[in-house]
C-alpha cells in the first residue's frame, strides 16, 4: 500500500502546483492583464478573444440597452495600451482594434503581385494605391455588410498610455467571433494591453459553443436521477441480499448524480454573470474524474472475477490501485486545464502533452480488462456456473461494444477538429464532449441492468461450498450412488462376533470375499 501512498501523495502536490500555476479564465468576460504583442510576419498581435456568437435582432429603440437578455454584443471596456517611458519621446502609428467573422477572414491582409500574404501594407502595395505603407490592411466583406470593424487609438508625444474609447458591436449574424489587437510600427514593440472585452450571446454570457451544454447537463441530471431512483428503490427493498459489487455501483450513481448536477449550475451561473464559478468548477471536474476513476476499477475488479470467482484480488491489489491513482492525477490535471484555465492559454502540443498519460491509461485499463474477462469467462465454463457465465457473456458483449463505438468516436473527432481548423463547425462542437458523457451512462445503466439488486443477488457472489456446480448440471454430470440398505453392513460388522453361530460367521466372510 506504500506505493498507492505514494501516489495519493504526488497527486496532492501536483494538484496544488496546477492550481496555484493557472490562469484563471472568466471566458465571456476576457481580462487583459499586460499583454505583450507578439511578433507575426510584418504585424504585432494580440489575441483578444474567439467565441461562437448566435445573432439577434437589433431593435433601434433599445439600442441604449445592449446588456438586456435578448441581444448579442463585444463589448469593449477600458481597454488601455500602455508603453515604456524610453519609447514616450515621439509619436506613434495606430493601434487598432480588429473584430471579424471567421468567414470574413480573408478581408485582412493582401499581397503585391501573388507574393507572400501580409496584414501591414507593404512598399509593394502601397504602389498599387490599395493602402497606406505601415497601416493594417482590410477590405470590406461582399457577405457581411460593415465588416470587418476595425478601429483605433495612437500615442501622441509623451504620451504613456493610449485609450480605446468603450464601443459596443452588435451581432446580427451568427458566427465564430475574432477579435485582435494590431499594429505596424515597430517602435510599439513594448507596448501592453490592459482592459477587457464582454461577449455575450442572446441567452447569456455562455460561448455559443458552450450554450446548448448547460441544456444537456440538465438533461442528464434528470437521466441520473431517474435512475437513482430506480436504483434505490431496488437497493432499499433487497439490501439484505446485496452485494459488494452493488455496493460500488450505487457510489457511481451517487457521484454520476453529483457530477451532472454540478456541470448544470456550473454553466448556469456562467450563463447568468459571464464569469465562471471556479470554485463550482473545480467540484465539478473533481466528482466527474473520481467517477470515471472509481467506475474504471470496478469494471477491472468484476472482471478478474473479484466476489464472483474468487474472494480478493490478492497480490493485484496494489497493481489495480496504483493504476487508479495515476489515472485519477492523470486525468484530473488534464481536466483542470481544459476546464478551469484559459483555453487559449495552451498550444496544441502543450494540450497533447495532457491528453496522452490518459489515453495511454485508458488503453491500459482496455487491455487488461479484456485479458482478465477472457480468464473469468474460461473459469466460468470450466466450473459450470452457467447463471454466472451469462451474465458475464452479456457484460463482455456491452464492453466490446463499447469500446468499438469509442474508437469509430475517437477517429470521427479527430477528424472533426483536423478539418475545423477555423471552427467553422463551432455550433456542433458541444456534441464531442457529451457523447462521452452519454456512452458512460449507457454503459452504466446495462450494468444495472444486469447486477440490480434482487432476491436472487446473492447466486451472482462468492461461495465456498456450494458454487463449484450448478444443481442442474451437477446431475447430469455425476451419476449418484445406489443408497445403502439396512441390510448391508460394513465390512468391520461382518467379522466374528461373540454370540453368532459359525454358520452364520462363515456365510458372511464368504459373502464379503465375493463382493
Amino acid at each position: 500500500m506504500s506505493s498507492f501512498n505514494f501516489i495519493v501523495a504526488s497527486a496532492v502536490v501536483v494538484l496544488l502546483c496546477l492550481l496555484c500555476s493557472l490562469h484563471f479564465s472568466n471566458a465571456s468576460v476576457h481580462d487583459y492583464s499586460a499583454e505583450k504583442f507578439a511578433s507575426k510576419g510584418n504585424v504585432f498581435v494580440v489575441h483578444g478573444g474567439s467565441e461562437g456568437i448566435y445573432s439577434s435582432a437589433l431593435n433601434l429603440n433599445e439600442s441604449s440597452s445592449l446588456s438586456s437578455n435578448g441581444h448579442s454584443f463585444i463589448r469593449f471596456k477600458k481597454i488601455i495600451f500602455r508603453r515604456p517611458e524610453e519609447f514616450s519621446n515621439i509619436s506613434s502609428g495606430s493601434i487598432h482594434a480588429v473584430v471579424f467573422e471567421v468567414d470574413d477572414r480573408e478581408t485582412i491582409g493582401g499581397s503585391a503581385y501573388g507574393g507572400q500574404r501580409a496584414v501591414c501594407c507593404t512598399a509593394d502595395l502601397a504602389k498599387l494605391g490599395v493602402c497606406k505603407q505601415g497601416e493594417i490592411i482590410y477590405r470590406p466583406s461582399s457577405n457581411n455588410p460593415g465588416w470587418p470593424k476595425v478601429f483605433g487609438v495612437s500615442f501622441g508625444i509623451d504620451e504613456l498610455e493610449a485609450k480605446l474609447q468603450p464601443r459596443t458591436i452588435h451581432i446580427t449574424k451568427t458566427g465564430m467571433y475574432n477579435v485582435y489587437f494590431m499594429h505596424c510600427d515597430p517602435n510599439l514593440k513594448e507596448v501592453v494591453v490592459e482592459g477587457k472585452t464582454v461577449w455575450k450571446n442572446p441567452t447569456g454570457y455562455l460561448p455559443g459553443r458552450m450554450a446548448p451544454l448547460m441544456n444537456f447537463y440538465g438533461y442528464m441530471s434528470l437521466a441520473f436521477a431517474l435512475l437513482g431512483i430506480f436504483w434505490f428503490s431496488q437497493y432499499a427493498r433487497f439490501w439484505r441480499e446485496v452485494i459488494a459489487l452493488q455496493n460500488c455501483i450505487t457510489l457511481v450513481i451517487t457521484l454520476g448524480m453529483f457530477e451532472m448536477a454540478l456541470w448544470y449550475f456550473d454553466y448556469a451561473e456562467f450563463n447568468e454573470t459571464g464569469v465562471r464559478p471556479t470554485g463550482i468548477t473545480i467540484w465539478a471536474v473533481t466528482f466527474g474524474t473520481v467517477k470515471r476513476t472509481v467506475s474504471r476499477l470496478i469494471i477491472l475488479i468484476v472482471s478478474m472475477g473479484y466476489g464472483v470467482v474468487r474472494p480478493t484480488l490478492g497480490g493485484l491489489t496494489s497493481k489495480v490501485l496504483l493504476l487508479g491513482g495515476t489515472f485519477f492525477v492523470a486525468s484530473q490535471v488534464l481536466e483542470l486545464v481544459e476546464n478551469v484555465g484559459t483555453v487559449s492559454d495552451f498550444s496544441g502540443k502543450a494540450r497533447l502533452f495532457f491528453v496522452l498519460p490518459v489515453a495511454i491509461l485508458d488503453a491500459f485499463f482496455i487491455l487488461w480488462i479484456f485479458t482478465s474477462l477472457s480468464a473469468t469467462l474460461n473459469k466460468l465454463q470450466a466450473r459450470r456456473l452457467l447463471a454466472k457465465l451469462d451474465i458475464y457473456r452479456r457484460f463482455t458483449n456491452s464492453l466490446a461494444v463499447a469500446v468499438i463505438v469509442s474508437v469509430g468516436w475517437v477517429c470521427y473527432e479527430l477528424y472533426f477538429k483536423s478539418t475545423d481548423v477555423y471552427n467553422e463547425r463551432w455550433q456542433n462542437a458541444w456534441i464531442i464532449p457529451a457523447f462521452w458523457q452519454v456512452l458512460s451512462f449507457s454503459l452504466l445503466c446495462i450494468i444495472c441492468a444486469l447486477w440490480a439488486p434482487s432476491q436472487n443477488s446473492m447466486r451472482y457472489a462468492y461461495s465456498d461450498d456450494s458454487e463449484e456446480f450448478d444443481k442442474d448440471v451437477t446431475l447430469t454430470l455425476i451419476k449418484p450412488s445406489p443408497l445403502p440398505t439396512k441390510d448391508v453392513r460394513s465390512p468391520s460388522e461382518v467379522r466374528l462376533t461373540p454370540g453368532e453361530d459359525g454358520a452364520s460367521n462363515g456365510g458372511d466372510v464368504e459373502e464379503d470375499k465375493t463382493e
